[in-house]
């Protein structure tokens, strides 16, 4: 990331809007900002696999779940952020992961501009590709600053997302779905 262009930006933007980037106030402005850019997106300089290499052996097949792991992340449509949890199943093939290693999987994704759509999946893809599990499922519940604090103004409205691949039928679905609740 470069953070002196990003200082730049924001002096601009501060400019563009009618303030007055030396003012008192704002003198160390585009520097915080710059700083909060780098810790926010800072998923770009971070690989999934990385986290997810480190398993250990199971005999069992059985649905292993992590919920309600939180998140943020920004929307790349505004730039605004939007957060929530998200819900991780799934079906090991002889391997599980350590549990805080699907919470770091989660960040990888979270902490870059983003789709609500696309991280549901891009976790998905992961666990599913670097776990060579039977079946994932994530489920991404999440709140929009770019819905509730502009445009339509809907505070409070949750958009839901799933991917699913692999071994996950409607009735292990749905179970996970029960669980998960």
């Amino acid at each position: 990331m470069d953070k002196k262009r990003i200082e730049n930006a924001i002096k601009e933007l501060l400019e563009a809007i009618g303030e007055d980037p030396n003012r008192e106030g704002l003198q160390d402005t585009p520097d915080r900002v710059a700083r909060m850019y780098e810790e926010i997106l800072a998923g770009y300089k971070d690989d999934a696999k990385k986290h997810l290499s480190k398993t250990f052996t199971v005999k069992t097949s059985d649905i292993v779940i992590e919920k309600d792991i939180q998140f943020s992340s920004m929307c790349e449509h505004h730039l605004m952020p939007f957060f929530g949890k998200i819900h991780i199943a799934y079906i090991p093939n002889g391997k599980v992961v350590g549990l805080s290693k699907l919470a770091r999987c989660v960040e990888t994704y979270a902490k870059r501009l983003q789709l609500q759509e696309q991280l549901t999946n891009q976790i998905c893809e992961a666990l599913y590709t670097n776990l060579n599990a039977k079946g994932v499922m994530v489920v991404c519940e999440a709140e929009h600053t770019c819905m509730t604090c502009r445009g339509v103004r809907k505070m409070g409205s949750k958009t839901v997302t799933y991917s699913v691949l692999g071994d996950i039928d409607e009735g292990k679905k749905a179970e996970i779905l029960s669980l998960i609740k």
